[in-house]
C-alpha cells in the first residue's frame, strides 16, 4: 500500500452514490473522516457548497486531490492505494472487463434509479410515468450482470473486485428504491453475498443509518 500523508475525508449521505467509495476504504482498510451529510445536501446543507460548489455527493479529498464522482473515487483508491486484488492490472485479460463494469455501475444501472428516486419520493405524483418508465429500465439493463453470473459468483477476473463494489451499490439502491422484487434468482444470491462482506457491514455501520432514515430526518 502506498503511504499517505494526510487524511482522506470523504463526504457522504446514507446510501447515497457516496457509499460506494465508504466500503472501498473499509475494504482497503485505509483510514478517513466522514463527514455526514442530510439528503440532498445542496439544499438541506448550504455550507456543503463550499467543499462541491456542484452540490452533488461524493466529495472526496484526499491531500491536493478532489473528486466527486463515484466510481472514479473508487478506481482512484484501488489503484492509488494498491496493490490490491479490488484492481485488476492493465496486463490482465480482465482488465477491459473490470473498467466496463466498474463504470457501468453508475452510469446505466444507477442513472436511471435517480430518475425513479425523484419521481417517486421527492416528486410524487408529478411524472410517474417517467419513474416507471426508467424502473423498467434499470431493469432490463440489470439482465446484463444476470448474464456474468451465469459465469461466476462475481463479474470479472473470478474475484470480488472494485467493480462489484459499483454494480452492489446499484442494488443498495435498487433494494431502497423497492425493485429488488424483481432480482433473478442469481442477483439476489449475488446480492447477498457482496452484502454480508465485513466491509460492508462496516460501512453500513459507520453512516449510522440507511436512505430512508435520512429522507425522513
Amino acid at each position: 500500500m502506498k503511504g499517505k500523508t494526510s487524511m482522506i475525508e470523504l463526504w457522504h449521505c446514507p446510501d447515497a452514490r457516496s457509499f460506494r467509495p465508504l466500503w472501498a476504504l473499509e475494504e482497503l482498510g485505509l483510514s478517513y473522516e466522514l463527514h455526514l451529510l442530510k439528503f440532498p445536501p445542496r439544499v438541506r446543507e448550504p455550507g456543503y457548497l463550499e467543499v462541491n460548489p456542484l452540490g452533488t455527493i461524493p466529495a472526496m479529498k484526499d491531500g491536493d486531490t478532489f473528486m466527486s464522482e463515484s466510481a472514479a473515487i473508487v478506481q482512484y483508491l484501488v489503484t492509488r492505494y494498491g496493490p490490491s486484488d479490488l484492481a485488476v492490472p492493465v496486463e490482465d485479460a480482465a482488465y477491459g472487463a473490470w473498467l466496463n463494469w466498474l463504470h457501468f455501475g453508475e452510469a446505466t444501472l444507477t442513472f436511471p434509479q435517480t430518475l425513479v428516486l425523484r419521481y417517486r419520493q421527492f416528486e410524487p405524483g408529478k411524472a410517474e410515468v417517467v419513474a416507471d418508465d426508467y424502473a423498467q429500465w434499470f431493469l432490463s439493463r440489470l439482465r446484463h450482470v444476470d448474464r456474468a453470473l451465469a459465469h461466476g459468483d462475481y463479474l470479472c477476473a473470478g474475484r470480488f473486485t472494485a467493480a462489484d463494489i459499483s454494480v452492489g451499490y446499484a442494488l443498495l439502491l435498487a433494494r431502497q428504491l423497492k425493485l429488488d422484487a424483481k432480482f433473478s434468482p442469481a442477483i439476489q444470491a449475488y446480492w447477498e453475498r457482496i452484502s454480508a462482506r465485513p466491509a460492508f457491514l462496516a460501512a453500513k455501520a459507520a453512516q449510522g443509518m440507511d436512505l430512508a432514515q435520512a429522507l425522513s430526518s
